[in-house]
């Protein structure tokens, strides 16, 4: 057989860079998942996270990769202006609105932590929430509680996360039927959130992440690490392929990695997690 091209062999080089996870990845990977990933919102549900998380059917590859939708600053649409994307930009498909209260908080998940300029907020093309990253990398789980009282009824909200080193952003579309349930609540972490200062416009807590690297625990000495069907653990070492339980449902590692607290297999880690 023929050897690849220089162009091949270093593709297969490239490593996914989940900087939070301290993740080593094969070649393997690029059949099964990209090779580049970076954040999305997570809840309430963005239309990228409907689509991977099944209740939006027929979305294409960003079911795959939902933390993908970059684009350069500034744009306005929900797709970035990517027509890899474009798909979160058909409004034909009557995307389902979440019933949130007046308050709502927006969490975001980073497979990769870029440092960060702002996350910005807009709502009809006008901005109503702008809160600063300090141009610091952010935690692996951030979220921020948004004030909407003067939007009452459905709307889409585009949330943005401009990144501070580079010239993209990273965009996610949040349809909301406003004043029409209970606020929302940010995703589960299983250590106690920190709370940031807040902007003029919103206030921001993020669930502190645990880097692979200052694990107490040794990855490989975690019961249940790659072991079919065994309870998800932090701290443990997990392969492509391997299935755990978490909360009464199995699931499938889609990339490998070193878990941490706050990367639970659920809907905030579909990068990770693929659920059966």
């Amino acid at each position: 057989m023929a050897p690849l091209p220089t162009v091949l062999r270093m593709r297969r080089k490239i490593a996914y860079p989940l900087v939070a996870l301290g993740v080593t990845v094969g070649s393997s990977l690029a059949v099964v998942s990209p090779a580049f990933a970076h954040g999305y919102v997570s809840t309430p549900p963005s239309r990228q996270a409907l689509c991977a998380s099944g209740a939006v059917a027929g979305c294409g590859q960003i079911q795959y990769e939902p933390q993908s939708v970059e684009a350069p600053k500034g744009r306005q649409s929900c797709d970035g202006g990517v027509s890899t994307w474009s798909v979160l930009a058909d409004e034909a498909r009557n995307w389902p609105a979440k019933s949130v209260g007046t308050s709502v908080t927006f969490t975001w998940v980073m497979t990769a932590r870029h440092r960060t300029a702002d996350w910005t907020y807009y709502l009809g093309g006008a901005k109503v929430a702008s809160v600063s990253g300090g141009n610091a990398q952010p935690d692996a789980v951030v979220s921020h509680t948004i004030d909407l009282r003067k939007f009452p009824g459905k709307h889409t909200v585009l949330a943005v996360w401009n990144i501070g080193d580079t010239v993209n952003a990273f965009y996610s579309c949040v349809d909301l039927n406003i004043g029409g349930g209970s606020s929302s609540t940010p995703a589960p972490a299983t250590s106690a959130p920190a709370t940031s200062a807040p902007s003029a416009s919103a206030s921001s807590t993020s669930a502190p992440s645990t880097p692979a690297t200052s694990a107490s625990v040794p990855p490989a000495s975690v019961p249940g690490a790659g072991a079919p069907g065994k309870a998800w653990a932090a701290n443990a070492s997990y392969r492509i392929g391997d299935v755990v339980t978490y909360r009464g449902k199995r699931y499938q590692c889609r990339q490998s990695h070193t878990s941490i607290n706050s990367w639970e297999p659920s809907i905030y880690t579909l990068a990770l997690w693929l659920p059966l």
